[in-house]
């Protein structure tokens, strides 16, 4: 999947293409999202021993930044979890990066185009 992007000679993509630039980063953060709360299941399922809802849950909490919802009891739990968060705090900057991004370049683009009109 590519999230190239034009370059500031080029003119303004259709809004079609925007938009399918838009959907292919909200997938690739989608598929992010997946693979992270994967990770934290299985480390919850692994440590504490809990079931795939338990798991589930305490993992989405955690990547979406709300904490735990059960009690860890147990060493490798606890140190899991504080691992698992601050690396989910870093996803979520990286994840949100990727869907901002298609956005914030056409509108840079966009007043680029614009100067380079005034200027000439």
């Amino acid at each position: 999947m590519r999230l190239t992007f034009e370059q500031s000679r080029q003119p303004l993509i259709s809004r079609r293409r925007f938009v399918g630039r838009l959907a292919r980063a909200m997938l690739l953060w989608l598929g992010m999202t997946a693979v992270g709360l994967l990770i934290g299941m299985a480390g919850y399922a692994i440590t504490e021993g809990w079931g795939p809802t338990d798991a589930f849950v305490n993992a989405a909490m955690i990547l979406s930044g709300m904490g735990p919802i059960q009690p860890l009891t147990t060493t490798g739990g606890k140190i899991f979890a504080g691992i698992y968060a601050i690396l989910s705090g870093l996803f979520v900057v990286v994840a949100t990066g990727f869907v901002l991004a298609p956005i914030l370049h056409r509108v840079l683009h966009a007043f680029h185009i614009e100067r380079n009109r005034a200027d000439n």
